[in-house]
């Protein structure tokens, strides 16, 4: 493989701070030690974890001022985002190279992939109210969070009340776009309440290429939370999220394999709940979590107002976990009972899994600058052969200024509900035969501090061998349609990730990234082939601008992607390929006041003209004007 593109811009940047190399901290800027809940099953200091992580803070989300949080995941290093059209329009994510299931979405500590949906998450209708913070872990996490975590895992975590507080927003632009949000916190005697509603709507264009009729979406998102803590040995935490979404869509003409005008619609209603108690004993060493968790998902699927499908979906979780502290170090013993079930409407299909798993994580913080972190997870599943998943985490602090991580892992991806059984007459037809996904993945780093760590580097190189790959898009000629299979042969991920920031003064910030991933699968010939919609090349630039008064802030965000290729599903399928972009976004905020904020955001302001699935619009250059008020907090 090559690395081309990737060593020139590395060299350059390396070329350009190298001789201002000086010492700082592998801590935050401000010195406060950021810790994770997501990389361990027991929160864990950042410079303590050994795979490539990002955080997005509430202040991200605040300068970009972006709806929905994939637009924030493009700038998200080895994160590829593809969007059958506009706004609120079928949205998926992949993590180097890896299919759009392979990462697990977490919501608050819920499983949020939806099985009624391909175990997709749906991050069109992921919007970014009442949000607080992002934890996203790069590489194989099955041994800690079981399947779909192949590639990585996000964890959403939304607002808990620090202080009493109200606030909201409203906003209006392009395309008739109305979106607005309100939220509010309260906090008394070791009670926290605290909750919001956001509503995202937009006409939108149409969705096909070549089409002239409008389609529109409409999501709405409310959150609310309430814990206990009286500074004593014990806490309770309550967290629910529900989402009603509705998005127009166009079918695909089986003729051309292009989206053409028509009637389609997605009517989504989702509900999760987390329950989440803890009592520490033994002077605090043990520290004993009772969770119980609900993700509810229904999906209406109507052509021309007529129901056409609808598939639903429950899982509950059930889970002990056991913190124990000793000589340094701590182990985490958790067992966790799962059950879903899932139920194709109009075909009378109801399926069920059952998966009880037992997980031990160890945490070597005893060793000096040297980490060690071993994972082990025994899944016994009703209808898969049982299997173990492991992972070896290492991370060495070289000096104040630089860190090196390491890190193998195995993953595995269980087929899905709509794989296996969906039926659709005459389109597809499930295979009950499908066997789980199986990967191995391995990762070195190096995080690098320079200018007293002013600027901050974090370079990753990744590779993935996945066997078993699932087709879904199979031609069965005895079936007259089409059915899913696993490929013959391994396919294989193989890039690497580079990120660098730079705090030039207390009121200006600089970023930049750059991801190569090639992404390999042999075809029905055996003949090895580049995988569908995973660009080579991707990267950004970022600057934010604050005034020393803060009253004016500027944000400016600019995302590439190299060219892609995609799938026309015609009969033979054709494989296309797809230009190069870049996408600029500017944000402008001014303070009018310590209670309210005006902010102009504008996104694609160079008015690219790109796809990111083959035959679907893309929006042009659009603005938005706004309002927000805070008050209190």
């Amino acid at each position: 493989m090559q690395f081309n593109s990737f060593s020139v811009f590395t060299g350059t940047l390396l070329l350009a701070v190298s001789p201002i190399f000086a010492a700082g901290s592998l801590d935050n800027a401000d010195g406060v030690e950021q810790t994770l809940v997501t990389a361990s099953r027991a929160p864990l200091a950042l410079n303590r974890v050994g795979n490539a992580t990002t955080v997005i803070t509430a202040l991200d989300i605040e300068r970009r001022q972006s709806r929905y949080v994939t637009d924030l995941l493009r700038s998200v290093p080895g994160f590829s985002v593809s969007r059958s059209g506009v706004e609120g329009a079928q949205t998926q994510v992949r993590v180097r190279g890896a299919e759009s299931n392979h990462v697990l979405v977490l919501i608050d500590g819920v499983r949020a992939s939806d099985p009624a949906s391909g175990d997709d998450f749906r991050w069109e209708q992921l919007t970014t109210g009442n949000i607080e913070r992002i934890e996203i872990v790069r590489g194989a996490q099955s041994a800690l969070w079981g399947s779909d975590a192949i590639a990585g895992v996000v964890n959403i975590i939304t607002r808990s009340a620090s202080s009493n507080s109200i606030g909201g927003y409203v906003e209006g632009g392009s395309y008739q776009t109305a979106n607005g949000g309100v939220d509010g916190a309260l906090r008394t005697d070791g009670w926290r309440l605290s909750g919001g509603v956001e509503r995202v709507k937009t006409d939108g264009i149409s969705i096909a290429r070549d089409g002239v009729e409008d389609d529109d979406s409409d999501t709405t998102t409310a959150t609310f939370a309430v814990s206990h803590n009286d500074d004593g040995d014990s806490s309770f935490d309550f967290r629910l999220r529900a989402v009603d979404a509705h998005s127009q869509t166009d079918p695909s003409d089986f003729v051309t394999g292009l989206p053409v005008d028509g009637n389609s619609v997605t009517d989504s209603k989702t509900l999760s709940a987390r329950a989440l108690g803890k009592l520490r004993t033994h002077d605090g060493k043990v520290t004993h979590s009772l969770t119980g968790a609900w993700f509810d998902s229904r999906n209406e699927f109507l052509t021309d107002d007529i129901q056409s499908s609808d598939a639903r979906s429950d899982r509950q979780t059930l889970a002990y976990q056991a913190d124990i502290k000793f000589g340094g170090d701590q182990v985490s013993l958790a067992a966790e009972r799962e059950e879903t079930n899932y139920e194709q409407r109009g075909v009378g299909l109801e399926e069920d899994m059952r998966v009880t798993s037992l997980i031990a994580d160890y945490q070597g913080l005893s060793f000096g600058q040297f980490t060690w972190l071993v994972s082990g997870r025994y899944d016994n599943n009703s209808e898969f052969d049982n299997s173990f998943n492991g992972r070896v985490s290492l991370a060495y602090e070289l000096s104040d200024v630089t860190r090196l991580r390491a890190n193998v892992g195995t993953g595995r991806k269980n087929p899905t509900f709509t794989e296996r059984f969906s039926f659709f007459p005459g389109l597809f037809f499930g295979n009950p035969d499908l066997k789980p996904e199986k990967s191995v993945s391995y990762e070195a780093g190096i995080d690098q501090q320079f200018i007293d760590g002013a600027v901050r580097t974090q370079l990753s190189v990744f590779h993935q061998d996945l066997e078993d790959e699932i087709n879904g898009f199979v031609f069965d000629p005895d079936l007259g349609g089409f059915t899913a299979q696993n490929k013959i042969g391994d396919s294989q991920r193989t890039g690497a990730e580079l990120a660098a920031t730079w705090t030039v003064n207390p009121n200006l910030e600089l970023g930049a990234q750059y991801t190569y991933t090639d992404a390999k699968e042999k075809d029905a010939a055996g003949v090895e082939t580049r995988e569908i919609r995973r660009p080579r090349h991707e990267g950004g630039l970022r600057a934010s601008l604050n005034s020393d008064s803060n009253r004016f802030g500027l944000t400016v965000a600019a995302d590439y992607s190299g060219t892609r290729t995609d799938t026309l599903f015609v009969f033979p399928a054709q494989t296309v390929t797809l230009g190069n972009y870049w996408l600029v976004d500017v944000t402008a905020q001014f303070r009018i006041n310590e209670n309210l904020t005006l902010f102009l955001r504008g996104a694609n302001v160079l008015d690219e003209d790109y796809q990111e699935v083959v035959g679907y619009s893309t929006l042009g250059d659009t603005w938005y004007l706004g309002l927000r008020a805070s008050f209190g907090g």
